[in-house]
């Protein structure tokens, strides 16, 4: 029983997928390109929407925080690199469930960078750009 047991489980986590098989969290040097203060322009199908998005290190580790106006900011520790897109992940409680999110920065052409959230896995899904705000001196 338990020798079958041991088996189920360890079949599942070979067919699910290991940690070491999921992206690594981002390097502050991955993330340096992306560091900063963004505002996001995006749309989606009930309409258009207005982001802020703050991404930092600290402690060595890249951490964001996301925010809409009227709610209260959301934190981000979820933060991976791939190929060029820097990925934020993060949930939030809408109605009393949580919902996953993602955000999507990808560099383009003549310095424009694309932003894209998927909401519940890509049920709702908002595309645009993300403009990083000038440091102030």
């Amino acid at each position: 029983m338990v020798h079958t047991l041991f088996a189920a489980v360890t079949l599942a986590a070979l067919l699910v997928g290991s940690p070491a098989a999921q992206p690594a969290q981002a390097t502050p040097a991955e993330a340096a390109p992306y560091l900063g203060d963004w505002t996001l322009e995006l749309q989606g199908p009930n309409g258009p929407g207005t982001f802020t998005l703050s991404i930092k290190t600290d402690n060595d580790k890249v951490v964001a925080e996301i925010a809409i106006p009227n709610l209260p900011a959301q934190p981000i520790t979820d933060v991976v690199k791939t190929d060029k897109t820097l990925v934020l992940r993060y949930s939030f409680p809408y109605e009393g469930n949580p919902v996953d999110a993602a955000v999507s920065l990808t560099p383009g052409a003549e310095g424009k960078v694309a932003a894209q959230i998927d909401f519940a896995g890509g049920a709702y899904t908002m595309t645009g750009t993300a403009v990083k705000k000038e440091k102030k001196p």
